[in-house]
């Protein structure tokens, strides 16, 4: 099993490629074995089409990057998510992923009760974020885009479970040493 990073930031001179690259060296140095996605550099489309569509309710895509991810995630046992929170949420690219990867009886079944998640297999999950709002500011939005929505309701319903949660706020406007601290703090969480 592989730990896979699910990298959504389309600028590589960002503080998300620096994340990137301290993850990554951290993995090397373990002799973690890993894959990347990054959804920008593989020109993923997020948007569902007509055709998406036509096959979502079975389940099943003619997207061979979707046919692709989903084998990625099969034999993924850590999920690493890397990407910028924009207008209070995930990027768009990001919503994308999900809404055509994490299909119907790859991810969840339908039961009489809910959703039952698939992706049980994956045993620990960090979602790492920048932003320019504060993260206790964050945390108390209504709903939580990210702890409250995107973890606890959306991995959660596809069977991943065991989430850590860090922020890097006030990312651009913020010092630089900031910036070096928590790519130390990314690389201890590991």
């Amino acid at each position: 099993m592989k730990t896979t990073i699910v990298f959504a930031h389309p600028w590589h001179g960002s503080f998300n490629k620096a994340i990137l690259d301290s993850v990554i060296k951290k993995l090397d140095a373990k002799s973690q074995e890993y894959q990347v996605i990054d959804l920008n550099k593989d020109n993923f489309n997020p948007v569902l089409q007509e055709k998406d569509l036509a096959l979502y309710s079975k389940g099943k895509t003619t997207d061979k990057l979707v046919l692709n991810y989903q084998e990625m995630l099969k034999e993924t046992s850590e999920l690493i998510f890397i990407f910028p929170i924009w207008w209070y949420d995930i990027p768009a690219i990001l919503k994308g992923f999900v809404d055509k990867v994490m299909l119907k009886n790859f991810s969840y079944v339908e039961t009489k009760y809910g959703l039952k998640g698939l992706l049980t297999h994956i045993k620990k999950t960090t979602v790492i974020t920048t932003s320019e709002y504060p993260t206790w500011y964050l945390k108390f939005l209504s709903g939580n885009p990210i702890k409250g929505i995107f973890i606890k309701k959306t991995l959660k319903g596809v069977g991943i479970k065991n989430v850590k949660w860090l922020n890097s706020d006030y990312t651009t406007s913020g010092k630089k040493e900031k910036r070096v601290n928590f790519l130390r703090k990314v690389e201890a969480g590991l």
